[in-house]
């Protein structure tokens, strides 16, 4: 007969690292002013002035830059701040 045991399985406290990681994607446009675009960073992400600069610039340069990455949800959010500030964002899954 199998005996039974009256503590009940420990089972792990669950972590970010088996979750998908998700990343808002902001991209070049033809009408915000680069200053603008360094400023929405600055008010809506917390960046310094400095690091608000950079990824704009990659922006410019590059055509596209990640500016946050996390769970979906959150991603989802600043997507579509992204969108109100009237800047072209898209939420991207994370390879």
């Amino acid at each position: 007969m199998p005996t039974t045991s009256s503590t009940p399985l420990e089972r792990p406290a669950p972590t970010l690292a088996g979750l998908a990681q998700w990343r808002t994607v902001v991209w070049d446009d033809p009408v915000n002013l680069m200053s603008y675009v360094t400023n929405v960073f600055v008010r809506h992400f917390g960046y310094s002035h400095d690091r608000a600069d950079s990824l704009m610039r990659e922006v410019h340069v590059l055509g596209k830059a990640t500016v946050s990455t996390g769970l979906r949800e959150r991603m989802e959010a600043d997507v579509v701040a992204m969108h109100g500030y009237g800047l072209h964002a898209t939420l991207e899954l994370d390879s």
